[in-house]
């Protein structure tokens, strides 16, 4: 498995490389995102310093164990209970496949989750449908959903880390644009913990989705400071997600 990508990014460090600061033992089931929203793809991300518009494909989410801590990237050492990616390709691309080929082919944008102590009524559409998707291969239709609801506020989202990687499932493609944002998103700790109440084909409970912490490999980690907004979180908020899915590991 190559060593590149998630990383662990550090608060201010424009241009700097940074010291693995975690580390999690290889024994959780990470082949494929076990819990994947199909995305429309007239959902575009552009600006914040991204070469070209990319187009939305998927968001899919990774977590721990009953609400645990559970992120694939960590921020000076401290992993949060979740992380989500929207994995955009760019335009000229058919298909996520074909877009791996590309050493910048991809983008994705990645967000973390806190635990609060309140459920935030933006994720009960998806909570809830988690109840219909319990085992493998099957999929539920969710409506009145849109990644506005599901994402911070605009003005919240000018804090991000930058970097070249991989994707963090097999095969581990060297081929994305990592955008991460530093204001957690807040659920509730029964919303977290919903998503591993999700089972393997074999009846296993489906926790600990997460890639352990790879070295960076002399990689550098970019920091937005605040000052540059991700132009595409305007696009983006536009979006309505048609159905959700998840996939045996």
């Amino acid at each position: 498995m190559p060593a590149e990508a998630p990383v662990t990014g550090a608060t201010g460090a424009t241009g700097a490389t940074l010291p693995l600061q975690r580390s999690i033992p290889d024994t959780a089931p990470l082949s494929r995102e076990p819990v994947q929203v199909e995305l429309p793809a007239n959902a575009l991300v552009k600006g914040g310093n991204l070469s070209v518009p990319y187009k939305a494909v998927e968001l899919h989410f990774h977590w721990g164990k009953d609400g645990g801590p559970g992120s694939e990237h960590t921020i000076d050492g401290e992993q949060f209970q979740m992380e989500m990616h929207i994995v955009h390709i760019k335009e000229e691309y058919n298909s996520l496949s074909q877009a791996l080929g590309d050493s910048a082919g991809v983008a994705a944008l990645g967000f973390f989750f806190q635990e609060s102590a309140t459920s935030n009524k933006h994720y009960d559409a998806i909570v809830t449908a988690l109840q219909d998707i319990t085992r493998p291969s099957t999929n539920t239709t969710l409506s009145a959903v849109s990644l506005s609801m599901l994402i911070p506020p605009l003005g919240n989202m000018t804090g991000y880390f930058r970097y070249h990687g991989s994707l963090t499932t097999p095969n581990c493609a060297e081929a994305i644009v990592w955008t991460l944002f530093d204001t957690p998103i807040l659920l509730s700790r029964r919303q977290l913990a919903a998503f591993s109440k999700l089972r393997f084909s074999n009846g296993m409970q489906m926790e600990r989705t997460y890639r352990p912490v790879q070295p960076l490999n002399e990689r550098k980690v970019f920091y937005s400071g605040g000052h540059v907004a991700l132009a595409s979180a305007v696009l983006l908020t536009a979006s309505v997600l048609i159905s959700s899915q998840w996939r045996d590991s």
